[in-house]
């Protein structure tokens, strides 16, 4: 019976480290016009969006959050523009 229980527990752990390990990070991303969202990958901006990257967990004042997206693209005014 020690057996089975050390068994399960350890299946048990290992399968809490597989969904930690897996679970993204999600950056925040903001254009000029301060509209920011979650990301997940930190990909190539044209220049002229002025998009800054800040860590998971960043609040700013003064900006317009616009909802999660996990596809390439960005927000101008309210609209996304998936490239």
């Amino acid at each position: 019976m020690s057996r089975l229980k050390s068994a399960l527990v350890m299946g048990v752990m290992a399968a809490g480290l597989a969904v930690s390990a897996t679970a993204a990070s999600a950056e925040v991303a903001c254009n000029r016009w301060g509209e920011c969202w979650h990301v997940r990958d930190h990909i190539a901006y044209p220049g002229e969006l002025g998009v800054v990257w800040h860590p998971e967990g960043w609040h700013g004042r003064h900006y317009h959050w616009r909802h999660d997206r996990f596809d390439h693209g960005y927000y101008r005014n309210g609209v996304w523009v998936a490239f």
